[in-house]
C-alpha cells in the first residue's frame, strides 16, 4: 500500500511546522496567501488525503472536464496543443477527474455556437485552451454556467481566470539575448491582433528595443497567419523585406513560425544562422531533428495544465473561488540558430 501522506510530511518540504500548513489546509489565520497556496499546491501533489469521517452513501468525488480549442490549432497531426492536451489529461487523472476534448470549427466560432460538450451537459468544468475571437470568448464565459478557466490565452475582461505561459517576459528574455550576440537590427515573425500570446510576445520584443536603442521598422514586421482565421498560409505571409532593409536577426512569436522562416529565407538565398539569425518560442515542433536547432524559450506546459487542473477542481468544490491570472515561468534554451556578429549591444 503507498504510504499515507502527513501533515509533518508536507511541513518537511517547505521547512514550515505542521502547524503551519495544518492552518493553510483547514482555511485558519496566520499564514500568508503564498505560503497557503504552495502548502495547498504541494498537498495536491503529494496525494495528502484529510482525515475526517466519512459520510455515509458518499464516494470520493470524481468530475468530467471539458477541454475546448479552435480547430485551426489541432489541423497537423502533431501540434502544440496536442502536448498540452495529453499533459491536462494526465493532470486531470491524477485527480481522480477526466478529460473530453471538443474541437470548435470556424464557423461555430464565427455564428457564436456553444460547444456540444456544454449544451448535453456532459461535462462540469470547462477549460478554454488557447485563443478564440474576442467576441466568442465573450460569449463562451457568458454562456457557459460552469467552472470555468482560460489556458494559455488571456480573456478580454478582468473576471477570466487563466493560466498562461510568461510570455511577454519569456519574449524580452530572448530578444535581450540576440541584442548580447551583437545584433542591433531584429525583426518580429508573428501577425499581431491575431491572438493574445502572440500580442504579448510582440510587447517583450518591443520593451527589449526600446531598452536598447533600436527604432523598429515597419518592413521588419513579418506576418505569420491571417488575422481573422488565425490560419497560415506560406505564400500569403511570411513577407520578407528587400536586401537592404533585411534585419541580421528575427524573433518569432513561436517555434513554427521559426522553421517556416528557415525555408522562406532559403527560398531567397538565405542561410540560418550565417546570413540570418533566427529565434522561436514554445520549444515544440512536430519534427524534433529541426527543433534540436532552434534557439527558443520552453514553455513549462506541464506545470500549466496542473495549476489549471488544480483551480478547476478548487472551483468545482468552491463555486465563488477564484483564482485570477497565474503567469508561469519558462527556460531559455540556446541553440545553434543565432550567431554572433559583433560585440553585445548595451542598454541605453
Amino acid at each position: 500500500m503507498p504510504k499515507t501522506v502527513k501533515l509533518a510530511d508536507i511541513a518537511q518540504r517547505l521547512g514550515v511546522s505542521a502547524v503551519t500548513v495544518s492552518k493553510a489546509l483547514s482555511g485558519q489565520k496566520g499564514v500568508s496567501e503564498e505560503m497557503r497556496e504552495k502548502i495547498k499546491l504541494l498537498a495536491d501533489e503529494m496525494g495528502y488525503v484529510k482525515s475526517v469521517a466519512p459520510e455515509k452513501g458518499k464516494g470520493h468525488k470524481s468530475y468530467t472536464i471539458g477541454i475546448v480549442v479552435a480547430k485551426r490549432y489541432l489541423d497537423e497531426v502533431q501540434s502544440f496543443y496536442w502536448r498540452v492536451y495529453q499533459d491536462l489529461s494526465q493532470c486531470a487523472v491524477s485527480r481522480n477527474c477526466f478529460t473530453m476534448l471538443e474541437v470548435v470549427s470556424y464557423e461555430d466560432e464565427r455564428q457564436g455556437n456553444l460547444p456540444k460538450m456544454v449544451t448535453e451537459g456532459k461535462v462540469e468544468a470547462v477549460i478554454v485552451m488557447g485563443s478564440f475571437k474576442v467576441e466568442y470568448a465573450r460569449f463562451l464565459r457568458q454562456n457557459i454556467n460552469l467552472p470555468f478557466i482560460l489556458l494559455d490565452t488571456l480573456g478580454p475582461d478582468a473576471e477570466f481566470d487563466a493560466v498562461v505561459s510568461n510570455n511577454m517576459m519569456g519574449a524580452y528574455r530572448v530578444v535581450n539575448y540576440l541584442f548580447q550576440m551583437g545584433h542591433s537590427k531584429i525583426g518580429f515573425v508573428g501577425t499581431r491582433l491575431a491572438t493574445a500570446s502572440i500580442d504579448d510576445r510582440y510587447f517583450g520584443y518591443l520593451k527589449s528595443a526600446m531598452e536598447h536603442g533600436m527604432e523598429v521598422q515597419p518592413h521588419w514586421l513579418v506576418d505569420d497567419r491571417d488575422r481573422d482565421t488565425g490560419m497560415g498560409d506560406y505564400q500569403a505571409h511570411y513577407r520578407l523585406p528587400d536586401k537592404d532593409g533585411m534585419p541580421t536577426a528575427f524573433f518569432c512569436n513561436c517555434d513554427k513560425a521559426a522553421e517556416v522562416m528557415v525555408h522562406k529565407l532559403s527560398d531567397y538565398g538565405y542561410r540560418v544562422p550565417e546570413d540570418v539569425s533566427l529565434a522561436g518560442f514554445d520549444n515544440y515542433l512536430a519534427d524534433p531533428l529541426f527543433q534540436a536547432g532552434i534557439t527558443t524559450y520552453a514553455i513549462n506546459t506541464r506545470e500549466m495544465a496542473r495549476r489549471a487542473v488544480h483551480i478547476l477542481v478548487h472551483k468545482l468544490r468552491e463555486p465563488d473561488y477564484s483564482a485570477g491570472v497565474y503567469m508561469i515561468d519558462g527556460t531559455f534554451i540556446e541553440r545553434e540558430s543565432v550567431r554572433r556578429i559583433g560585440p553585445p549591444i548595451p542598454f541605453v
